[in-house]
């Protein structure tokens, strides 16, 4: 690791910082962040990057990955609907975490009752 580069972050909620050298491409998990194909359905509305073209099925999404994708370059403007959308993306993960672990911890003990009644 580089004198210049950050320590990795070992907190699961911390946001994936966007990269501010322009030079370097925005990577998730050791690939770029453009690598990942997006596709739109037939006769959706298309939300199409206005500077790479890439398109996407929502808006929220298009805002995300403005954010990601081309931080250098955003308008203030940009910036503050990436932050407005992260936001909520990061809330709704943050609730679904909550209600999965809720499920697993009622089937466990539901299975852990059965198994005591059964047995």
């Amino acid at each position: 690791m580089s004198p210049n580069t950050p320590p990795p972050s070992s907190d699961a909620d911390s946001p994936v910082e966007p990269s501010t050298d322009s030079s370097a491409p925005a990577t998730v998990g050791g690939a770029q962040r453009t690598d990942v194909e997006t596709a739109v359905p037939d006769g959706a509305p298309t939300h199409r990057c206005d500077y790479c073209e890439r398109p996407f099925a929502r808006e929220s999404y298009l805002t995300l990955h403005h954010g990601l994708a081309h931080d250098g370059v955003l308008t203030d403007e940009e910036r503050e609907a990436f932050e407005a959308a992260y936001a909520e993306e990061r809330a709704s993960l943050r609730r679904f975490r909550i209600v999965a672990l809720g499920l697993l911890v009622l089937l466990y003990f539901g299975f852990l009752f059965v198994f005591a009644v059964v047995t």
